[in-house]
């Protein structure tokens, strides 16, 4: 821009001298030193022009690069999938950690899966989006809520060994699982018990 007014202001200047010369108040130097100045400063505007085209490419590939850094940094960064409460740790701050390796177990507390099993009589009574009772052990005896069942087993299965007595194990049944809503007082691991509603 200081070169542009300074440009400027000499063609102003060329013009009076041209003034000058007509009337025989100045010479042909002073009109030759004046237009070598006024190519100077435009051969300076052309090379600044040149170098800022050259700025701003070098500023293009210096933004690609801190992009780039950016997106390193991001993906260095752990971040969960998911809303939860951490289970467990596999690692602690500053350990080093391979691809693919698990830091950490967690799980969304808001809503857990009751797995349960049923009969084969049961099983043409129960469908993907019923709901039904879940009663489980609170400080008062037994609490109650509700939940929808989400999954059932394509295939039948012996009784798991959880089940207390010998003759119910060897029966054969169908996993279901149901989802539960948590307000807090349900945790991983607990025994609950389905209760089908009537229909």
């Amino acid at each position: 821009n200081a070169s542009k007014v300074q440009l400027e202001n000499l063609e102003r200047e060329s013009k009076r001298i041209d003034n000058l010369l007509e009337g025989g108040a100045a010479t042909q130097k002073q009109k030759d030193d004046i237009d070598g100045q006024i190519e100077l400063v435009r051969a300076q505007i052309l090379a600044t022009e040149s170098q800022k085209t050259a700025v701003y490419a070098e500023r293009q590939t210096l933004d690609i690069q801190i992009s780039q850094l950016e997106d390193k940094l991001d993906r260095s960064r752990v971040k969960s999938p998911i809303d939860g409460t951490v289970l467990s740790k596999f690692k602690e701050q500053g350990e080093l950690a391979a691809p693919g390796q698990a830091l950490c177990k967690i799980a969304n507390m808001d809503e857990l899966i009751l797995r349960a099993y049923i009969s084969g009589n049961q099983l043409s009574s129960v469908k993907i989006g019923d709901r039904v009772s879940v009663q489980y052990d609170a400080e008062k005896g037994l609490a109650k809520t509700s939940g929808t069942v989400s999954w059932i087993s394509p295939r039948a299965e012996f009784t798991p060994k959880i089940i207390q007595t010998r003759e119910e194990r060897v029966n054969l049944v169908y996993a279901i699982k149901v989802l539960v809503p948590n307000d807090g007082s349900l945790k991983i691991g607990m025994p609950g018990e389905l209760i089908f509603n009537s229909k």
